[in-house]
């Protein structure tokens, strides 16, 4: 009696419409550094972001988007550190602008004048 093995595929041999794997980003992923109680900060261009982490919070109204934001953007290494030094609104606001033009993002309300 013969044993029949299976076959490992290693490779895709099925034609597909796109392919996600080669897009690269149009914009330059530089960080954003800021200077904030006496230390650097270093945060990850909005566009690489991970939109699931993002998504997740979604509901979370525009603070809670922010906050969603920064604490992404930092990464695990900075965020607790971050939030120990602790920050007026108006400084969070004035951050987060820098941040967006930066990252070359426009107005993040969700409502518009027109």
């Amino acid at each position: 009696m013969t044993t029949r093995t299976a076959t490992k595929r290693t490779a895709d041999d099925q034609p597909f419409h796109f392919n996600l794997d080669a897009v690269q980003a149009e914009a330059d992923l530089t960080p954003f550094r800021v200077h904030w109680g006496g230390r650097r900060w270093e945060m990850r261009h909005a566009e690489e972001l991970d939109v699931w982490k993002l998504a997740e919070d979604a509901d979370a109204g525009d603070a809670g988007t922010v906050l969603t934001v920064l604490r992404i953007a930092l990464g695990p290494e900075q965020w607790p550190d971050f939030k120990k030094v602790g920050m007026p609104q108006y400084k969070m606001k004035a951050l987060f602008d820098a941040y967006k033009a930066h990252c070359g993002l426009g107005e993040s309300g969700a409502s518009s004048d027109s």
